[in-house]
């Protein structure tokens, strides 16, 4: 017999006249992006006062409803409570490219246009932007479908190295777990930052998270391979990386004029030279910060080809947006005796 989740208010909250935050459910309802919507604007916090937040989940469509991880879910409200929302969270969508339902896009768009709050969480950007919510604004997602929704959308500015967006009334969050900092931004928006540790420290999370998500993202897989000269030089340039490696040089290696190796480089890499050896070198270093507990910043930047700390912690945070020794602390898990277990990811 399947288990049935009752989404209902909890008659022994006292009468609260906050913000009402209203949580999108559907078929298919991706239970952890609710889950943060609902913990951190849902949760009984009587040390907050009277102002907290009201919530209300909202059902898109007639149930009974499927929720990932085998649950089935029943709602008490429909689209009609969308009219008194101060803030709609969508949690992630159940895919990039299924139809949003016509009926939701229309309530969409009307809260829009009496100045109500829109909140997607990771994938969840699909519903704003197929109700015309991002055109012209800046957003976010997941990683993994930043080039969909731009190839979709190509009115809308895909920054993929954030955990949040806030364009004031529509807002977008990254990953799943970015839902958590985009809704303690939210808090800390209403209510301060001292609240906003506070909600943070009953949740065991950091209140500000540093850094995107693009020390998250794993090392790209080539387009394609050009023959049998680019993949052996590929290698030749990784087992390299300390060492200088102008373009002539690189060239001659591949045993091509310099105008047609960097075309071809481009074309099977996509990206230059310079980026590529800059995203290997990245690449090394994160892997000996990972694995590699013992071994001092200074000798990580030698061994990874950056020459010095500086340089290497200049990158760091141009590409990754956190310093060397921060990435070291998120990403290494230590065994007792101090040395690296896998990294976590």
């Amino acid at each position: 017999m399947p288990y049935s989740v009752n989404i209902m208010p909890n008659l022994d909250k006292p009468a609260l006249l906050g913000p009402h935050v209203v949580t999108l459910v559907y078929d298919g309802l991706c239970t952890f992006e609710f889950g943060v919507a609902y913990e951190i604007f849902g949760l009984s916090r009587p040390e907050m006062g009277a102002d907290w937040y009201r919530f209300s989940a909202c059902a898109i469509e007639n149930g009974p409803l499927r929720a990932a991880g085998g649950l089935t879910v029943q709602v008490d409200h429909g689209l009609e409570v969308i009219a008194d929302a101060d803030l709609i969270v969508v949690p992630g969508w159940r895919g990039i490219g299924t139809v949003v339902p016509a009926p939701l896009v229309d309530a969409l768009q009307a809260a829009s246009r009496r100045g109500v709050r829109i909140m997607s969480l990771c994938s969840g950007v699909a519903v704003l932007a197929a109700a015309g919510l991002l055109a012209g604004r800046k957003a976010t997602t997941h990683w993994r479908y930043v080039d969909s929704i731009a190839a979709r959308y190509p009115d809308i500015t895909v920054d993929a190295d954030v955990l949040y967006v806030d364009e004031d009334s529509v807002l977008t969050a990254a990953g799943s777990a970015a839902a958590i900092d985009l809704c303690l931004h939210v808090v800390r928006r209403d209510f301060g930052p001292d609240v906003a540790n506070s909600v943070a420290r009953r949740l065991v999370v950091p209140p500000h998270r540093e850094g995107g998500q693009a020390q998250y993202i794993e090392t790209p897989v080539l387009r394609q391979r050009e023959g049998a000269r680019l993949g052996p030089l590929l290698e030749w340039m990784r087992e390299r990386l300390q060492e200088e490696q102008p373009i002539a040089a690189l060239a001659a290696q591949a045993g091509m004029s310099i105008r047609t190796f960097q075309r071809r480089f481009e074309a099977t890499t996509g990206m230059s030279p310079g980026e590529w050896l800059l995203s290997e070198r990245l690449r090394r270093a994160r892997d000996l910060l990972e694995r590699q507990a013992a071994i001092s910043l200074d000798d990580v930047a030698v061994a990874s080809g950056f020459g010095s700390l500086a340089t290497m912690r200049h990158h760091f945070r141009e590409r990754l947006a956190v310093s060397p020794s921060d990435y070291r602390k998120r990403f290494t898990v230590l065994r007792p005796d101090g040395s690296a277990l896998s990294p976590l990811r």
